[in-house]
């Protein structure tokens, strides 16, 4: 089994490297859709990035207000019983590793800055590749994707809720990803935009968690 986790993450770093991503602009199912992933989708301040963070067990990822994750964040877990170490290695950096989550988290936020300062957008679609080795994490694959907005603020975009809504369910659309819709638990689940988004796609809830 972990041989197969293993070459799923390598395809899907080449599908990464490629261009061949979830919301590609194209006619045919590419790569990406055909790999197993659990997509983690939710509302802005939903907690997304504090169930990431208690599956590896460590604070990685950006915080703040608004719309924080601005890139979609593939996380490959791999789990090394061999080794004590721990360290990440991202797509975009692939001869360096990081062994401080702090400097994780740095690089995953200048990363999402020069690609979005370079296409002059607020969020893109294009994913950062992150993979984690350690000893303590699970053989999986998480996409962590922006929260969804009801409203833009802080000169944000009008178009904003709807790329986010398009990304999001470009994202989960594929018979192979496990969505993992997050609500805050004071929240009335009839009123959750990633439940909403999920039954679209998932009507059946047979991909849902």
């Amino acid at each position: 089994m972990e041989g197969v986790v293993q070459l799923i993450n390598r395809l899907q770093g080449v599908a990464t490297l490629v261009g061949d991503n979830a919301a590609s602009d194209k006619s045919l199912p590419g790569l990406w859709e055909l790999l197993p992933s659990i997509v983690v989708i939710g509302g802005q301040s939903s907690g997304k990035s504090s169930v990431l963070e208690a599956v590896v067990g460590k604070d990685f990822l950006p915080r703040g207000t608004g719309i924080v994750t601005r890139r979609p964040l593939n996380l490959q877990l791999v789990n090394n019983k061999e080794s004590e170490d721990e360290f990440g290695v991202f797509l975009h950096r692939p001869n360096e590793k990081f062994t401080s989550y702090d400097a994780m988290r740095a690089e995953i936020e200048a990363e999402t800055e020069r690609l979005l300062r370079t296409e002059g957008k607020a969020v893109s679609p294009k994913p950062i590749q992150l993979t984690v080795t350690s000893p303590h994490v699970p053989n999986l694959t998480l996409v962590d994707m922006p929260g969804l907005t009801k409203i833009p603020i802080d000169g944000q975009p009008k178009s904003i809720v709807r790329e986010l809504e398009d990304m999001a369910r470009s994202y989960i659309k594929g018979d192979n990803a496990i969505i993992l819709a997050v609500t805050p638990a004071n929240a009335d689940l009839a009123t959750s935009d990633a439940l909403h988004l999920a039954r679209e796609v998932d009507p059946a809830g047979d991909r849902t968690i």
